[in-house]
């Protein structure tokens, strides 16, 4: 398993804050917007190259990947904890940066993977549902998984795998709630099929009127036809 501090070098370049027309400049150069903060020192703009980024988003550690920042001819650790897709093209826009002190702690979100095959899949014929998948921890960074395996072979029909089975570690702090659901295996629902007939058969179904709607409307239509020839008969007397 690998651990989130990597040996990647993002290189930085200082930036004019602010503005969109400037923003677009940074990207027609081929580098993307971004921001780095933390460690007690100012928040600075910067703009980066999106091909070291997305790399580092796509490795085995993601988001979680620690790596020098290089920048003024200073190096310095830091992670990923934002960033921005442009929805079309789905091309990195923005990406915020924080600087890791890695003597601190932090507080990240790690996915969780099942390994093997349920007993209630495997012999019982239920299907495996995993309802939790990441969980918050807290750790150095060094110490930082990137992601947590749990063997599920165990798990029957009414077993729930929660966040205090997953396997843990001194060096690890489990904030999520220890109750917290992770996985179980539940019976395969049935489909209900509706065929065309039946579908053509509802949707020309009239809807039945309530008793008390018909004999409301059949007084009122007697009471029309009742006071028709009695308005001609006051009018003969006239």
């Amino acid at each position: 398993m690998a651990t989130a501090l990597e040996t990647n070098v993002l290189e930085a370049q200082a930036r004019k804050p602010g503005t969109k027309n400037e923003a677009r400049r940074v990207r027609r150069d081929g580098k993307i917007p971004a921001v780095v903060y933390g460690a007690g020192k100012d928040s600075l703009p910067i703009s980066v190259d999106p091909r070291v980024v997305t790399r580092i988003l796509n490795s085995e550690t993601g988001h979680n990947t620690i790596f020098d920042l290089a920048l003024n001819g200073e190096k310095a650790k830091a992670m990923i904890v934002d960033w921005q897709y442009e929805p079309i093209k789905g091309r990195l826009l923005h990406i915020d940066l924080k600087r890791i002190a890695l003597d601190k702690v932090l507080r990240v979100s790690v996915p969780i993977f099942l390994e093997g095959e349920a007993a209630g899949v495997k012999q019982e014929g239920g299907i495996l549902e995993q309802m939790l998948r990441e969980v918050e921890i807290e750790c150095l960074p060094a110490d930082i998984p990137s992601h947590i395996d749990v063997d599920v072979s165990h798990l029957t029909f009414g077993k729930v795998l929660r966040v205090s089975d997953l396997p843990h570690s001194e060096k690890l702090k489990f904030l999520t709630d220890a109750n917290q659901p992770v996985a179980h295996v539940t019976s395969v629902k049935e489909e209900v099929v509706v065929t065309p007939e039946a579908a053509a058969a509802e949707a020309t179904a009239a809807p039945a009127e309530p008793e008390v709607i018909k004999k409301g409307k059949q007084e009122t239509e007697e009471e029309g036809a009742e006071a028709a020839p009695e308005k001609a008969e006051k009018k003969e007397k006239k």
